[in-house]
């Protein structure tokens, strides 16, 4: 409360000496007019007691103008053409109201007189709102002189790059950067100025000019890029040394107004130049699809469990569950939501997808409307290792969940999937398949419910993935190690792959496994370079890359679709329907319960008799 008082008094303070200077101006304008009409002779009597006598009146018009077009409120540090403008309308509106209301009231005075004051308010009115930038520009100048500050180059000759030149060139005590100069990419800007900064090359003269004026950071503004141009960028800013700042999308731009654009720039995140562009969603029909709905997540406190919380919380739920074994993980969601959804009606519950009794109490309390089944083990080298457990969680799991979802009448059932469910070379991938199998069996047999499955590959940062292994060995030193120099993989961003999963639960009739379009594959070995430059690091020179050998289980190339199905569109073309492929669903049925009871025994040919299923597995021979 006291922040906010002293904020209104100081904005008080600044108002009254405007109107205080202003007076002063109106003043000396109108003597120095009527002086000079007269050519700095003597003034005849009465033209000088008109000028004196009714210079209250011009006094009281005047402040009603200016406070009318803003001239007390407009924030003159950014003051621009239209600020200068609204000043010359003003002055301009002020004479001639004064001229108005002298001849209806036979005041004499010379009409020459409106004109030489006009001119001398416009130039004394702008030189005192403009003096703060005059000041400013010249300060700065000299400050830019001082080798303490951070010489610092501008990707973007735009509207952002202008908002954020302003912003540090008046917020010194702030910023410790030196702008020296911009790039961009089009050609009729080079050579041109942006508040006093050249335009210097385009994209591939960022090393060159980094070199020659000695740059240490650089700061890419341009929130309306796309990433395959950012990471263009990148590429070229990772052939320097500095340090690489950023500005967000435009999306996140709008977000906490109160900051100004300058304090928006952070240091660049791998995301910004490793995911796909802006995907599109239909808000309102997810929204529409879960609100005043009871959502149930299992594996809620996981990386895709609790992206799903987060964006299902948005949608106005009427209660969301979130079901998981790891305590850790649900409570630090429980309590981020807690945050930024004080009215979320929301219930954590600590529990094992494989205890059907433990499942089936909280659908009878709860009786869920929609469950997204996240929960599963899902790190195929571990898994590997323990390949019963993998049944036991993601396949008993499952069937449990599914099996409840139809008994306690919920509407729609969403497996989260895997591209490693194709022609899988692992326990795991091949786990998951035998989900999709059962979601294809209970879809066929339930009369309540919609069962389905969306299947997509790596998801960028989430535990256990690629990325923040590579980080973590690279803070250690390296080395980073790749399985083969031609391994590739899909990757979407985790928020982006979440907004698709439940974009894709709109569309589910029943039985379909929803594909997601990944994008292009993207090389290991090549992710692991960028990450590395992404540090500032030289790759084989600072960091090694140590090639270790495929692990078991681990295939080279990714798929998302078997031969046998088929791909249908959706009206969001980054999601595709897989036809659901025939099986004998009783004999599946009956294979399955003997699977589980013996993963529940920890088989040890257990691989084999998940190959009995799943007929396009492949067992790793060379773990054995």
């Amino acid at each position: 409360m006291k922040k906010i008082n002293n904020l209104m008094n100081k904005k008080l303070t600044k108002i009254l000496l405007f109107v205080l200077l202003d007076v002063i101006v109106l003043t000396i304008a109108s003597f120095v007019a009527i002086w000079m009409r007269f050519d700095f002779n003597t003034i005849p009597d009465i033209y000088f007691i008109n000028t004196y006598k009714y210079l209250v009146y011009d006094i009281i018009i005047m402040i009603i103008i200016f406070i009318i077009f803003r001239l007390y409120t407009s924030v003159w540090r950014y003051a621009s053409v239209t600020e200068l403008l609204n000043v010359g309308l003003s002055c301009f509106i002020l004479e001639i109201t004064a001229f108005s209301y002298r001849w209806y009231f036979n005041i004499g005075m010379p009409r020459s007189y409106y004109l030489l004051r006009l001119l001398l308010m416009i130039f004394f009115v702008s030189m005192i709102r403009f003096s703060y930038r005059i000041i400013r520009a010249i300060v700065i100048k000299l400050e830019n002189k001082q080798e303490s500050k951070i010489s610092t180059m501008i990707i973007g000759a735009g509207a952002a790059s202008r908002m954020l030149i302003d912003e540090i060139a008046n917020n010194r005590e702030d910023f410790n950067n030196r702008l020296v100069c911009i790039i961009d990419d089009n050609k009729e800007k080079k050579g041109t100025y942006v508040k006093g900064i050249p335009v210097v090359g385009s994209r591939k003269d960022i090393p060159f000019f980094c070199d020659k004026y000695g740059i240490k950071e650089i700061i890419i503004a341009i929130p309306s890029a796309s990433k395959k141009k950012i990471s263009l960028i990148v590429e070229e800013c990772q052939k320097t040394k500095c340090k690489i700042k950023i500005l967000p999308a435009v999306s996140k731009l709008m977000d906490d107004n109160d900051e100004g654009i300058a304090e928006k720039v952070r240091p660049l995140s791998y995301e910004d130049f490793l995911g796909r562009d802006q995907i599109v969603v239909n808000n309102e029909e997810i929204k529409n699809n879960i609100t005043n709905k009871v959502i149930m997540v299992t594996g809620g406190g996981g990386s895709i469990g609790s992206e799903l919380c987060r964006q299902i919380a948005k949608c106005s739920p009427k209660e969301l569950i979130i079901f998981d074994i790891y305590e850790n993980n649900a409570y630090d969601i429980e309590q981020e939501l807690k945050r930024n959804y004080p009215e979320l009606d929301l219930k954590t519950i600590i529990g094992s997808v494989r205890d059907y009794d433990r499942l089936e109490l909280v659908f009878k309390k709860y009786l869920p409307n929609m469950v997204f089944h996240a929960a599963a083990h899902k790190h195929v080298p571990l898994m590997e290792e323990s390949p019963n457990e993998a049944i036991k969680n993601n396949c008993l799991g499952t069937l449990n969940t599914a099996k409840l979802s139809d008994i306690y009448k919920v509407d729609k059932f969403v497996l989260i999937s895997t591209d490693k469910a194709v022609r899988p070379t692992n326990i795991m991938g091949a786990s998951k398949r035998i989900c999709e199998m059962i979601i294809q069996t209970m879809s066929r047999k339930s009369k309540y419910t919609d069962y389905v499955a969306v299947r997509f590959g790596n998801v960028l940062g989430s535990n256990g993935s690629v990325i923040p292994l590579f980080l973590k060995q690279i803070e250690n030193g390296g080395p980073v190690t790749v399985t083969h120099k031609d391994i590739t993989r899909f990757f979407m961003t985790i928020p982006e792959a979440v907004s698709l999963v439940l974009q894709a639960s709109c569309y589910a009739k029943g039985g379909e496994i929803f594909v997601l379009d990944m994008g292009k594959p993207v090389k290991i070995y090549d992710l692991a370079k960028k990450l590395i430059k992404y540090k500032g690091l030289e790759p084989g020179v600072d960091i090694e890359i140590k090639i270790t050998g495929l692990r078991p289980g681990e295939k080279l190339y990714e798929e998302i679709l078997m031969d046998e199905e088929g791909l249908k569109e959706t009206p969001n073309k980054l999601i595709h329907i897989g036809k659901p492929i025939r099986m004998n669903y009783d004999k599946f049925l009956e294979d399955l319960d003997k699977l589980i009871k013996s993963a529940n025994k920890n088989s040890k040919d257990i691989k084999d008799k998940v190959a009995e299923i799943v007929t396009t597995y492949k067992i790793d021979k060379r773990e054995e």
